[in-house]
């Protein structure tokens, strides 16, 4: 009879030993795979190693007896409210204090156009939902956002880079590649980009390319996807105005309170024409109902109590001090062949090795020496970047940093001998997207 089996017959089997289901998995989950790199980051993770390769912001400079004040305050008022499901969109009056974050930056803004999210990389996800199908281009920066990089991925879209410099993205990189996506007939959905203290190359857009970006994606019809976590994090003078400010029909807004409060809250948000906004609340409906009222309502209570922007510049004041241990530590310690970015703001610094040199390649031998970065191959859509090293200043201590630089640049001189010794180093395979995790994101 159909279904039955016969006695003693075997039933047919699925998957393998190690996961029974692997033959039932969507394709899009086929690339989601840890990465070879996380083991190594669980053991530099211990306190004998400096950590050069976490981007996790000093909340350890946070006032945390304030914190536990306002939330004990914000239970004790308002718990009814805190606890209980929230809107979609998010709560309002927190989205019109985010607008009032926003105009640091030049952005001119109403709160129906914002949507909060679950930190800005949940917003990422949001966007890509509703634009990308499978094999749709996505134009990032090379090299990008490593978590921008993990969602574009799993959502099937083929990222294109774009070159960049000293000074940001190449406009004509930009036009020449869009130019060329155009006559292939492949559908470019969007631009991503971190305009300003770009993750993972610590570089910024200057004025004069801003509005030449603009332009060349407005001419092409490309919407652009601004990613800018790290704004008000700048070392020196005013903010940058955001693309944002001078395109609001042509760009989409991520921002988060990650970096200037705290990214345990998770909140984040993204602003957007108003079609694209609609299509947002639905897909973020879709995925979890409402975020938290409870940490919305906190960082709410925390912007309309507390002076965040001293506490903004306290953190400017913590993070460029820690830029300069790092950037003197390597102008020391490190070999001439050896440059990098020097950043004007934000986390990160990125660096670039001689010739011959395997970022990928030598981090177990700089873990075993008590020091982790994180390997450029992890931002790039195709695995390249293998000269490239990113290296974070945000969470050591200065001194901490300078050892971590000694320690590091005594690993780079040997791998420089034995290149000089046997040629070299052998090459190695850096297919896909290799995600070290969201605490080195």
């Amino acid at each position: 009879m159909t279904g039955e089996l016969d006695h003693g017959q075997t039933p047919a089997t699925h998957g393998s030993r190690i996961d029974p289901y692997v033959d039932r998995y969507a394709a899009r989950a086929t690339g989601m795979v840890a990465s070879e790199i996380r083991a190594l980051f669980a053991v530099a993770s211990r306190p004998e190693v400096v950590s050069l390769a976490g981007g996790m912001p000093y909340v350890t400079a946070l006032p945390l007896d304030m914190v536990g004040e306002l939330v004990s305050d914000l239970v004790t008022r308002r718990g009814p409210v805190a606890l209980q499901y929230g809107s979609g969109q998010g709560d309002p009056h927190l989205r019109e204090q985010i607008c009032e974050v926003m105009r640091l930056e030049g952005i001119q803004a109403g709160a129906n156009d914002v949507v909060v999210t679950v930190g800005s990389q949940q917003a990422l996800d949001l966007v890509t939902r509703i634009f990308i199908d499978p094999g749709d281009v996505v134009l990032a920066e090379g090299p990008s956002y490593v978590g921008a990089l993990g969602t574009f991925a799993a959502y099937q879209a083929k990222v294109v880079h774009i070159a960049m410099d000293d000074q940001g993205i190449v406009p004509e990189s930009l036009a020449q590649t869009i130019y060329a996506l155009e006559t292939a007939g492949a559908p470019i959905k969007f631009l991503y980009t971190i305009p300003t203290f770009h993750n993972p190359a610590g570089v910024t857009l200057n004025i004069a390319r801003r509005q030449q970006v603009l332009d060349i994606c407005q001419r092409a019809g490309v919407l652009v996807i601004e990613d800018n976590p790290y704004g008000l994090l700048g070392f020196d003078g005013e903010p940058m105005r955001a693309l944002r400010a001078d395109n609001p029909d042509g760009v989409v807004y991520l921002g988060s309170f990650s970096k200037t409060l705290a990214p345990g809250f998770r909140v984040g948000w993204a602003l957007a024409p108003h079609a694209i906004r609609d299509k947002l609340v639905l897909a973020m409906e879709s995925a979890v109902l409402s975020h938290s009222s409870f940490t919305q309502l906190a960082v709410g209570q925390y912007l309309a109590t507390q002076p965040w922007r001293e506490q903004i510049k306290s953190f400017k004041e913590l993070y460029r001090e820690r830029r300069d241990a790092l950037l003197d530590a390597l102008d020391a310690l490190m070999p001439p062949e050896v440059t990098w970015t020097r950043p004007a703001g934000g986390f990160f610094v990125w660096a670039t090795l001689p010739d011959g040199l395997d970022s990928k390649a030598i981090l177990p031998r700089a873990v075993a020496e008590r020091v982790a970065f994180v390997p450029g191959t992890g931002f790039f859509s195709d695995g390249s970047g293998a000269r490239h090293m990113r290296l974070s200043f945000c969470f050591p201590e200065p001194d901490r940093i300078r050892e971590g630089v000694r320690r590091l640049a005594g690993v780079i001189e040997q791998e420089m001998q034995l290149r000089d010794t046997f040629g070299t180093s052998s090459s190695r395979d850096h297919n896909g997207v290799d995600t070290p995790g969201p605490d080195l994101a």
